[in-house]
């Protein structure tokens, strides 16, 4: 029996036309199938995330993951949580598995890329998290980046390339660095110095003073080393600076700067200095200056019982209490206990043992947290 060829396309246009509409059926229905169940499963972990469950989140994203293994947001949203969890492995191997993946774009590689460099970082694998972080450089990440190493290489105490990284970011317009930069050269001047390496630490030293000439510390250190090397006058120079630069700093180094005047055959006129810069703001570390630059102790000071009552602090009257018992008089006794019942009185309150929650009277239900019987029945002096 034999057909004509018109006849046969006739038939078989419907058939094929019938056959593609039932297979995009089948899979507009899968699509549709495997869509409802990833979403589903994502909010279902975003849920459980904001309700502090984070294990199951994990589970709950890692079965959208297993739905959709394409969709990068999932594969960070994962990484993030196990990098909060603590587990760094399995954080990095979500990362790298986004990062060789071949149709991921440039903006989310770099992502992943900054991602991976934090778990490295969480996970103390400083040289890895260096390495991750600087192939960030010319992304997006960059300013991230440098900032996330600048930390680094003062937490590893890598001075000079945490000055180098500074002034990078100050030159990006990041912001201001100098005082920074200048603590950096500080901190080599006196590597320097520890390796008897007089000309590198002096090297240093002027270019913290170049980077920040209004802090205090780079006049603190010269002072320091100038004294060091008998160079007392000069030292008392620089200090002269500071003083009238940084009047809190100077403090730090008032004891040093009377020693160095008495060395000098300056101690008149340091005393007038000292007792200026006493005068506009009392310190302990001020008058203990000027009782050695009269030669005796602290506890001999005659200002130090009216300090003593302007500020009752416990360091003054340790002072006053080393005093000789035939130096004792009322009124010592009275600033000394005055003392005493300030700094006691932080320590006489009760403190909830579930939020730390203090007060000075006892309570059954904590006001904080609210919860029964938190407060142990002794105050903090007695714990």
């Amino acid at each position: 029996m034999e057909f004509d060829l018109p006849y046969w396309w006739l038939l078989a246009v419907p058939v094929a036309f019938a056959f593609g509409w039932l297979a995009s059926r089948l899979d507009l229905r899968q699509l549709r199938r495997e869509n409802r169940e990833s979403p589903k499963a994502y909010f279902k972990g975003l849920n459980l995330l904001l309700n502090e469950q984070q294990d199951k989140a994990i589970d709950a994203f890692i079965e959208a993951v297993q739905h959709d293994p394409e969709t990068s947001e999932l594969h960070f949203a994962l990484g993030n949580l196990f990098r909060r969890r603590g587990e760094f492995e399995r954080a990095v191997r979500v990362h790298q598995h986004l990062l060789g993946r071949a149709d991921l774009a440039s903006s989310e590689r770099d992502r992943a890329q900054h991602a991976l460099a934090q778990d490295f970082m969480k996970a103390g694998l400083f040289d890895r998290a260096e390495q991750a972080y600087r192939a960030l450089q010319g992304t997006a990440f960059e300013t991230e980046a440098r900032l996330a190493l600048l930390n680094l290489y003062e937490r590893s105490r890598d001075w000079s390339a945490a000055a180098e990284t500074a002034a990078a970011l100050e030159r990006s317009g990041t912001g201001s660095f100098g005082t920074r930069i200048g603590h950096h050269w500080c901190e080599l001047a006196q590597e320097a110095d520890a390796k008897g390496q007089t000309q590198a630490a002096d090297a240093a030293l002027a270019k913290a003073r170049a980077v920040a000439p209004h802090a205090p510390r780079p006049l603190l250190l010269m002072g320091q080393r100038l004294a060091k090397a008998g160079r007392h006058t000069e030292a008392l120079g620089a200090w002269d600076d500071l003083r009238l630069r940084d009047l809190p700093a100077f403090a730090l180094i008032a004891s040093d700067y009377a020693a160095s005047a008495r060395a000098a055959g300056h101690a008149e006129v340091a005393g007038q200095h000292l007792r200026a810069a006493y005068e506009h703001a009392p310190g302990l570390d001020l008058l203990r200056a000027l009782a050695r630059l009269d030669g005796h102790e602290l506890a001999a000071e005659p200002g130090l019982l009216p300090h003593l009552r302007q500020q009752p602090t416990l360091s003054a009257a340790q002072a006053v209490l080393s005093r000789p018992v035939e130096q004792w008089n009322s009124e010592a006794a009275e600033a000394v206990g005055e003392a005493i019942a300030r700094a006691a009185k932080p320590q006489q309150r009760y403190r909830c043992a579930a939020c730390g929650f203090e007060a000075q009277r006892y309570f059954w239900q904590c006001p904080g947290c609210l919860s029964w019987d938190s407060f142990p029945p002794r105050r903090v002096e007695e714990l």
